[in-house]
């Protein structure tokens, strides 16, 4: 089998073990990765009743996008499978992305469905454009399809154009929107992204976030990150124009509702303009803005 599965994980040692009892049954035949982003705990002792898998320790918290491209950096096989520790498979269905990425070149990535913990269906995303900003949204139909973004904690991947796109950027780190910038460029260099609701897993969203982080902190850095998005990617001068016309707008907006996060995210945001702009100058996009959006619909 010719996948490598990076699982990422921290402070998350029980769900991760108890997954893996499970999950281990359906990847006998992939090479197995699991990056620890808890410096202060190891896992190796608790994962020797597992055979054939490799642990990367990691000596600091690097945060999700750093210790999935580590993974991937260590990787062997061609395609890699993005599985967070608190996803479960629920059969080998995954194998069959390798015939789509088989008979089409351009792809970059498949994403899965999930069953959330109140068994509806996610995984198939759109992008739109409102009171100049980016937003996303779940999509209206589970059809198969073109997807938005290939979900960062389950869906498959072509290696090779992982590395090429330069991997997850740390700048959003520890999490967010990350999966969201690489598909997006992804989409700008004309690789192609698609959902295929009959590969199904369970994956409870935010469920490890939720216990490692405060719902101030979650929001503040999903605002911020929107914006670095936003920055790093919108390149169509209208866009651009209405983005920052509407700042004033969208600040007062937040406020009234009582979401002083949106200013916090803001001021850090602004924190990271400047690398942010030496990341923007190094575009070198194939597809427009307009192109990309047009694509994905409510």
């Amino acid at each position: 089998m010719n996948i490598s599965v990076i699982i990422p994980t921290y402070k998350n040692k029980s769900q991760l073990l108890q997954n893996l009892r499970q999950n281990i049954r359906f990847l006998s035949e992939c090479e197995i990765i699991i990056v620890n982003d808890n410096p202060k705990e190891s896992l190796k002792d608790d994962l020797k009743a597992f055979k054939n898998f490799i642990l990367i320790q990691n000596n600091q918290n690097l945060g999700f996008a750093k210790s999935v491209n580590r993974g991937i950096k260590k990787a062997t096989k061609k395609y890699v499978l993005l599985l967070n520790d608190d996803v479960l498979l629920l059969d080998k269905s995954y194998q069959k992305a390798l015939d789509l990425f088989e008979k089409d070149q351009s792809l970059f990535a498949i994403s899965f469905a999930q069953r959330e913990k109140d068994n509806s269906i996610v995984g198939k995303n759109v992008l739109y454009w409102k009171r100049g900003l980016i937003f996303h949204a779940k999509a209206k139909n589970l059809k198969f399809g073109q997807n938005a973004w290939a979900e960062g904690g389950s869906c498959l991947i072509d290696k090779n154009k992982f590395l090429l796109l330069g991997g997850f950027d740390p700048i959003y780190a520890p999490f967010y929107w990350e999966d969201i910038d690489l598909s997006y460029q992804a989409w700008k260099q004309g690789y192609k992204i698609l959902f295929d609701p009959t590969i199904l897993v369970q994956h409870y969203h935010e469920s490890t976030i939720g216990k490692n982080y405060s719902q101030k902190f979650i929001k503040i850095t999903a605002y911020r990150n929107q914006l670095i998005f936003i920055w790093k990617n919108i390149t169509d001068p209208l866009l651009l124009f209405q983005h920052f016309l509407f700042i004033p707008y969208n600040c007062i907006y937040y406020l009234l509702k009582g979401e002083k996060e949106f200013i916090l995210g803001f001021i850090d945001a602004l924190k990271n303009i400047n690398t942010v702009y030496v990341k923007r100058r190094r575009n070198n996009l194939k597809i427009s803005d307009r192109k990309i959006l047009s694509q994905f619909s409510l």
